[in-house]
């Protein structure tokens, strides 16, 4: 293992060049059946487009927004699903991934042995879940603009704030990796993504919600993604997406830091 990172250290490049090595370091020790899981993790989120934006969407077909406009239920549903869809697949590499191979595998003291430091791990981990979030973003929006949900113009503005919610959500994996104590604790993680995946406005605004509900949903991490997004694909959002790019800028890099500390504190002592 430290012989694909430490080659990598001979250029001066700094700690940009070393973060790049342990992403790259995970692109080496691709199999083929880990490709089957990439796969998987696209499928998720199309099948509840198609489910539940176009098949409930037949029954629905139209929602009044908020500020009064009319869409598509579909197209209210999928920026949703493609705000899940990167958070799914940053945070399936950041805890279930990242936990076995500091706690179980310890292949970070290893890589410790080399001038990269817990920050740089940090970020070159993070830097590897934004390859697969990035992946599943770009694939489902291929998606939106096929089935007439947006336009190529808007996609091509909403994966840049995909690849952000991949960041964010990937840091916060991280931060609550280096907080579990055993594989067990993934069941409570789990049901607090679920949670979050059914009431961030993804399939009713939070405006349906009672008042002390919807400033409790407004103020998670996944309902200012699928804000973001969802003012990025159907237009109309005004200033709050000012309001969205703060917040998740703050949390990526609060989470970031937090993690590399609580790193460094666990493979130091």
């Amino acid at each position: 293992m430290v012989t694909l990172v430490l080659p990598r250290l001979v250029s001066f490049e700094g700690a940009p060049r070393r973060s790049a090595s342990v992403a790259e370091r995970n692109v080496a020790a691709l199999k083929s059946a880990y490709w089957i899981v990439l796969i998987s993790g696209f499928f998720e989120p199309l099948l509840y487009l198609l489910s539940i934006g176009v098949g409930v969407g037949a029954l629905v077909h139209r929602l009044t927004l908020p500020d009064g406009r009319v869409v598509e239920y579909a197209a209210f549903v999928a920026p949703a699903m493609l705000a899940s869809s990167a958070m799914t697949g940053a945070m399936a590499e950041t805890t279930f991934n990242f936990f076995g191979k500091m706690k179980y595998m310890k292949l970070y003291e290893g890589i410790l042995a080399t001038p990269v430091r817990p920050f740089e791990i940090a970020l070159g981990e993070l830097g590897w879940a934004m390859v697969r979030g990035t992946l599943y973003s770009a694939a489902f929006l291929v998606i939106m603009v096929l089935l007439d949900l947006t336009s190529a113009g808007r996609a091509l503005l909403a994966l840049p704030a995909a690849v952000l919610i991949g960041f964010t959500f990937g840091a916060l994996g991280m931060t609550l990796s280096t907080l579990m104590r055993s594989w067990q604790d993934f069941d409570l993680l789990a049901s607090a993504q679920f949670v979050l995946f059914l009431f961030s406005g993804t399939f009713v605004p939070a405006d349906s919600y009672p008042a002390a509900l919807r400033w409790l949903i407004e103020v998670t991490p996944l309902y200012r993604s699928v804000d973001l997004v969802r003012g990025v694909t159907i237009g109309g959002a005004g200033w709050s997406w000012l309001i969205d790019l703060g917040y998740l800028i703050g949390l990526t890099a609060l989470g970031l830091a937090v993690a590399s500390r609580r790193m460094a504190a666990k493979l130091y002592t």
